[in-house]
């Protein structure tokens, strides 16, 4: 089978396969190819670390966790792009980074797939966001705010969703 690059830029590649269904019958798949992204849960004692920005696809500002690729669909180590991103995105430095998991963006559609990290023993420095990032906004929430904001709709990101369960999950294991 046969696949073809229909779309490409610096943050994707879309692609058309030929495929071949387990009953022998053939289609085709249309698959957005993403690098993997790093999402940080930055917290500070009962506060996590939020930023807001607009984001294009949807229309509006969202709130959620610092998060993103490297430019140019580069290859990363996921630690160095966590820390990279929450550097980014709000001028944090975190002294000690632990991942908590993995998360599959839109499996159906996509091939991304991103790594969720817990960033403790923070200091402030400068942020030094990318063009599209100018509007961002930052700020320190209480967990209880959080999880409000989730059930008020006023957190709708998915992946910061998943990413607050891991660490939840982590917490209920007592690590």
């Amino acid at each position: 089978m046969s696949s073809r690059e229909i779309y490409a830029n610096p943050w994707m590649v879309v692609r058309e396969d030929d495929v071949r269904r387990d009953d022998g019958s053939e289609g085709v798949y249309g698959v957005i190819d993403k690098p993997t992204y790093a999402l940080v849960i930055a917290l500070d004692d009962s506060r996590v670390h939020l930023v807001e920005q607009f984001r294009y696809p949807i229309g509006i500002r969202r709130w959620e966790f610092p998060q993103g690729t490297a430019p140019d669909r580069a290859d990363v180590e996921p630690a160095e792009l966590a820390a990279r991103e929450l550097r980014e995105e709000t001028g944090l430095r975190a002294a000690h980074m632990q991942e908590l998991g993995t998360l599959d963006v839109a499996p159906g559609m996509s091939s991304q797939r991103g790594r969720v990290f817990l960033a403790t023993g923070l200091t402030q420095g400068e942020h030094s966001r990318e063009l599209e990032e100018q509007d961002m906004r930052t700020a320190w929430v209480e967990r209880s705010e959080f999880e409000k904001m989730i059930e008020t709709g006023a957190v709708t990101d998915a992946q910061s969703i998943a990413a607050y369960t891991l660490l939840l999950l982590r917490e209920r294991r007592g690590e």
